[in-house]
């Protein structure tokens, strides 16, 4: 696909309701929207980066810059051939992989225009629906927490995940447990612990968890190693895992017995099929997290989350749990079993409301 012209938007968008992790508190999303046009396709991506370095050092300022000053003058012009031929045209840029996915979605969904094919067909995927729970971030008090679960239940959510941090885990952990005592449960740490305090976290293991999400600093493998022996509940790696590379250290060394896969985190949706099948050879069990995604990256994660070893909920809620007015005309919706189902349309398989980028957008820039 030739390259004639790609604009790129970043875009601030309200949630519906506040956000909270050990990170901090957001009330607006950010990221950035990548548009390529090819002939008379256009193809659309999205950049999961925050305005804030808490997830990841990668923000919507470093993204808007690496892409204009970068990456996209390697790839204006040019004929890219397909995902690995993008990876291998930008691989002299370390790092920055929120940035480089984003260009890739976009990659896909013209690859997909062009030859009809929706991205679950391209992908591989072999799910029509696929399973979905709700990530639900810190709230004021417990009893908040639990009213939240209440309302998530009562949409019809049969997987619940929670935000901790020090001093918000076992008790709200408990909590929730104590009110749906069957309900599937995890929890997420972001990165808020050590292997020197998170022996507090030892606890969880009587609340019959699917999971501890990341529990220790982003950048580790080997403490999570020595955290897992001393857990029952499966330990899953998020923030740590940054390539097929490092999915590949934490599977040899025994750091988890779970990988969350967000194609974003790592590069693309090309490195995380490659994640997929590396774990599905080791009979790990991953699933697709979320970054509070707009409808465009949402549907790039159900297409991914439609992959055979997919066998946990993941974090790809309905379009209404995160926003009022998405940048898409089609609205994903919860099934009765509390699944998803995945676009079947070319490409992503979704229209973009360009009125609504226009709206959200803080700024355009054009290369062509």
């Amino acid at each position: 696909m030739k390259f004639d012209r790609v604009t790129i938007y970043p875009l601030k968008m309200p949630l519906v309701s506040h956000f909270e992790t050990s990170f901090g508190r957001i009330y607006d999303r950010e990221c950035v929207l990548v548009k390529i046009e090819s002939d008379d396709l256009v193809g659309w991506g999205e950049c999961a980066a925050d305005r804030d370095p808490g997830y990841s050092y990668e923000t919507t300022g470093t993204v808007m810059h690496i892409l204009k000053d970068f990456a996209l003058p390697l790839l204006v012009g040019q004929d890219v051939v397909d995902a690995a031929d993008f990876q291998r045209r930008i691989s002299a840029i370390r790092g920055h992989h929120l940035a480089k996915a984003g260009i890739e979605m976009a990659l896909w969904d013209l690859l997909g225009k062009r030859d009809g094919k929706s991205l679950k067909e391209m992908l591989g995927g072999v799910r029509d629906s696929v399973d979905v729970g709700v990530s639900i971030g810190l709230q004021d008090t417990t009893a908040d927490l639990v009213k939240a679960v209440d309302g998530y239940v009562a949409k019809g959510y049969w997987r619940i995940k929670i935000k901790i941090k020090p001093g918000r885990d076992i008790s709200e952990a408990e909590a929730v447990r104590k009110a749906y005592p069957v309900i599937k449960l995890q929890v997420d740490a972001n990165s808020a612990y050590s292997l020197e305090t998170a022996h507090v976290l030892r606890p969880l293991d009587d609340l019959n968890l699917l999971l501890i999400e990341q529990p220790l600093f982003e950048d580790d493998i080997w403490d999570h190693r020595l955290f897992q022996k001393q857990l029952r509940t499966p330990i899953c790696l998020d923030e740590s895992v940054i390539s097929p590379r490092h999915a590949r250290y934490a599977i040899e060394m025994e750091a988890c017995r779970i990988i969350n896969i967000k194609p974003g985190r790592v590069g693309g949706l090309s490195q995380g099929l490659e994640i997929h099948d590396l774990c599905q050879k080791a009979g790990l069990a991953v699933w697709c997290g979320g970054m509070l995604e707009t409808g465009i990256g949402r549907a790039s994660n159900l297409a991914m989350a439609s992959l055979p070893g997919f066998t946990l909920p993941g974090d790809i809620s309905a379009s209404d749990r995160y926003y009022t007015r998405d940048v898409t005309l089609e609205r994903f919706t919860l099934n009765a079993d509390s699944t998803i189902t995945v676009p079947t349309g070319p490409g992503l398989g979704v229209t973009v409301d360009e009125a609504a980028v226009k709206d959200f957008a803080f700024g355009e820039v054009v290369l062509k």
